[in-house]
């Protein structure tokens, strides 16, 4: 293949691969979603973070979307992750008699394994659950079997995970995670583009709860096929918008779809960088997530959640009482100007982009457990935002939960100065008395106490390893001595 030859179909890929055509594709593919939705009225529908997102439409979601990572399917890397346990689903499935995930994979596969074995685990894993958990409750012909699909997942690699179930079951009924009493095990059931039939669930005759796991993309080969309609269809073209969307996320994407989407192919771009670079105001700000276990001591929400109500109203956004302060850890300097800092029920700490754990350590935590601790001892309850509300803020919330709160969730108010991992203890030699894998056990139980309460919560490890550090590091309690 000579140069200009192999130059033009590099140009011809990459156009095929662009934003007009990647946005088609997504187009084509909600309206499958919507034809799922139909079938399945009373089944809540859920989008599979991240890529699901962007083919369930919003206002026909439910509201907490589930995090089943495809990594925790991939071969030799099978997991039943208790970060990432999605407990917040088994309510919706016993109510509801069964739920919808939606998701959607690249090319060379029918499905994300996301669908086909971290889904299958999880279901298998809560049904072995509810044998530990609930033992007196009669449970005949319960399944306790792990369904993967057929063709999808090798009958080989199917028998390799099936000796991990228990071990996984046993974990997760060793954990502080509450379970409700499921009447009927959960059951995995597959939908694609290519299937001929939607499978029916008569609630009658129901002998599980239906997880109908739904990938939204035609399975087309390499990955790419040309459309009639003037476009060339890229299946899974909602995975790694980081590297194509510039700037557009699925939220920004159904706000303004109906626009994009009747935008031709040479505006395009322009608009999607219009839509993309908007302030947001109609997005409306959420009620933060205040944890159970501590009676709503320690919150957490984003700081889009609210940036609008920072003039003095907060309380009235969120129907909380005025005894509840913020702490907002950000980069943005706009949060930092006169307003905010002589807020009294405000407090703002400079927080940095990306993993600077050396700031973290020294800086952000230490001012932060001075500011939560002051807040609690005072009877006020502590709001914690950042700007995801998923990652720093919860890291934060972590060390104040292991740090001010014992196994029952109760404030240490009498023994904030002297207690084991409740409070930093200043005197090295009692300190090295602890055991650190007891103390890691603490931890990892109150991180569990924030993801029962917000299911979205996902602390990255570097956040969780800065936690970590600070908590059992003799050496960083120096930083924090004055």
């Amino acid at each position: 293949m000579d140069q200009n030859t192999a130059e033009a179909f590099s140009h011809l890929r990459k156009e095929s691969l662009d934003i007009y055509n990647r946005l088609k594709s997504i187009e084509e593919d909600i309206q499958f979603i919507y034809q799922i939705h139909n079938a399945y009225l009373d089944y809540p529908l859920l989008p599979n973070l991240r890529c699901g997102a962007w083919y369930t439409d919003p206002s026909l979601a439910a509201p907490h979307p589930a995090y089943f990572k495809s990594t925790d399917g991939h071969f030799s890397n099978w997991s039943f992750n208790l970060r990432r346990a999605n407990l917040h689903l088994l309510n919706l499935c016993s109510s509801s008699d069964g739920i919808i995930l939606v998701d959607s994979t690249r090319s060379g596969k029918r499905m994300p394994d996301a669908l086909s074995k971290t889904i299958p685990i999880w279901c298998a894993v809560v049904n072995r659950t509810m044998l530990l958990r609930y033992p007196e409750t009669s449970r005949r012909d319960w399944d306790i079997l792990l369904h993967t699909p057929p063709g999808v997942v090798s009958t080989q690699e199917h028998s390799q995970i099936v000796p991990l179930l228990d071990g996984w079951a046993s974990a997760l009924n060793e954990s502080s995670y509450a379970l409700p009493n499921l009447s009927l095990p959960l059951r995995p059931i597959w939908i694609t583009p290519a299937s001929t039939s939607f499978p029916k669930f008569p609630s009658e005759s129901q002998t599980f709860f239906p997880v109908v796991c739904v990938s939204a993309s035609r399975q087309v080969q390499e990955g790419v096929d040309r459309r009639s309609g003037g476009f060339v269809y890229i299946q899974g073209s909602g995975n790694d918008h980081e590297l194509w969307g510039m700037g557009l996320t699925p939220e920004i994407f159904w706000e303004h779809r109906k626009l994009i989407m009747s935008t031709g192919r040479s505006d395009m771009e322009a608009v999607v960088a219009s839509c993309a670079s908007r302030v947001h105001g109609t997005n409306k700000a959420r009620r933060p997530s205040a944890i159970d276990r501590v009676n709503g001591r320690i919150l957490l929400c984003s700081t889009a959640d609210i940036i609008a109500e920072l003039k003095g109203q907060l309380h009235q956004t969120f129907e909380m009482p005025a005894v509840v302060t913020f702490l907002v850890l950000s980069s943005h300097a706009k949060w930092n100007d006169a307003s905010m800092v002589a807020n009294p029920r405000v407090q703002y700490i400079s927080a940095p982009e990306g993993k600077n754990g050396r700031t973290i350590v020294q800086t952000v935590l230490p001012r932060s457990m001075d500011f939560i601790q002051t807040q609690l001892i005072q009877g006020r309850s502590v709001c914690v935002a950042c700007d995801t509300g998923k990652d720093l803020s919860v890291g934060v919330a972590l060390a104040a939960l292991s740090r001010f709160f014992d196994e029952h969730g109760k404030f240490l108010e009498s023994n904030t100065q002297n207690n084991t991992l409740g409070s930093y203890i200043w005197s090295t030699s009692i300190f090295l008395t602890l055991t650190p894998q007891s103390d890691k056990r603490i931890i990892h139980t109150r991180l569990e106490w924030i993801i029962a309460s917000r299911p979205q919560a996902n602390p990255t490890r570097s956040s969780l390893k800065r936690v970590n550090e600070f908590l059992l590091t003799p050496n960083s309690l120096f930083h924090r001595q004055t």
